[in-house]
């Protein structure tokens, strides 16, 4: 990671870097599986919830002066129904989740241990805040997609190592526009989960 700085943040302390968080949560989401046709209007509304939380994290990754990923996250109590509703739903008590929102890198950056390092920042803070889980969830496109690439490799490997595991059971769906769509449609969307306590 020689030249990488990791910095973290909290509530409005991410304010400097919110232009260049959403553009880069637009580059990265446009590529498959999120297939996210960016819409800066909903961008800003987006993170402003993330900015306006105190308890919220940034974590944040420069290659020098630029902004080349960024990871988030925030108390599950604090996010919206969709995902905090399955946790309810399934008895989980939402104040006991750390609840992860994204994790985005520019594709030249990956491979280099910068995703780990999101992960471990996250995690950590999690269990020093004395939260017994973290969650987050991803889109499960079919196997079959048009749009998907034929080298295209999903992160599950990643993430089992990092100790998460696919919980079928915590399901949710989320909306937006895909670039090949008139209007937003629901994406199915399930959580991982990992117990920070033993």
């Amino acid at each position: 990671m020689a030249a990488i700085t990791l910095t973290t943040c909290q509530g409005r302390d991410i304010a400097p870097h919110l232009e260049a968080l959403a553009r880069l949560r637009i580059r990265v989401f446009r590529d498959f599986p999120y297939l996210y046709d960016g819409d800066p209007a909903y961008e800003a509304d987006y993170l402003d919830r993330y900015a306006r939380n105190p308890r919220s994290l940034f974590v944040l990754a420069f290659d020098g002066g630029p902004l080349v990923g960024a990871a988030t996250g925030q108390p599950l109590a604090d996010e919206v129904d969709e995902f905090r509703g399955p946790f309810e739903a399934a008895g989980y008590r939402p104040e006991t989740v750390f609840y992860y929102g994204e994790s985005v890198l520019l594709p030249e950056y990956r491979g280099r241990g910068i995703g780990k390092a999101f992960m471990e920042a996250r995690e950590t803070h999690a269990a020093g805040e004395g939260f017994e889980f973290a969650a987050f969830c991803a889109v499960e496109r079919p196997d079959d997609h048009p749009r998907k690439p034929a080298d295209y490799r999903p992160l599950h490997g990643f993430w089992n190592a990092r100790g998460y595991r696919r919980t079928p059971s915590l399901v949710t769906t989320f909306a937006w526009k895909d670039q090949d769509e008139a209007e937003e449609t629901a994406k199915p969307m399930v959580f991982w989960l990992k117990a920070l306590r033993p």
